[in-house]
């Protein structure tokens, strides 16, 4: 239950990570180029876009490297379950005795018999 909602907290901050960067401006792009020109100072304060995009990408990268530790770490310390294969459900191993082992030289396979001549 609970890694299931890290699951799905770690997709949320995935699709924000994704959002927030494709926010941010490119190299020489105007700041305010999405919100009209000279904007950014109304939207995202008085420093621009820079620093609050910057700083939101930061927390949402940290918060994403955390679910993904808290991920690793559950599947790491996973309880053992004792029967793994869905064979091993289906059909229990039957105890097997032991067989004899064969004492002397081991007989060898007679070669097949060369083909007459015609």
């Amino acid at each position: 239950m609970l890694q299931s909602f890290i699951v799905f907290i770690h997709a949320v901050l995935a699709l924000a990570i994704i959002g927030v960067v494709l926010m941010q401006k490119g190299k020489g792009a105007d700041a305010g180029a999405g919100f009209g020109s000279g904007a950014s100072g109304t939207v995202f304060g008085a420093r621009g876009s820079a620093t609050f995009l910057s700083k939101t990408t930061a927390v949402l990268a940290t918060l994403f490297f955390v679910t993904s530790m808290s991920l690793a770490y559950m599947a790491a310390h996973r309880p053992k379950v004792a029967v793994d294969s869905v064979l091993d459900k289906a059909a229990p191993a039957a105890p097997t005795a032991a067989l004899p082992l064969p004492v002397g030289p081991v007989p060898v396979a007679p070669a097949p018999a060369a083909p007459a001549a015609p």
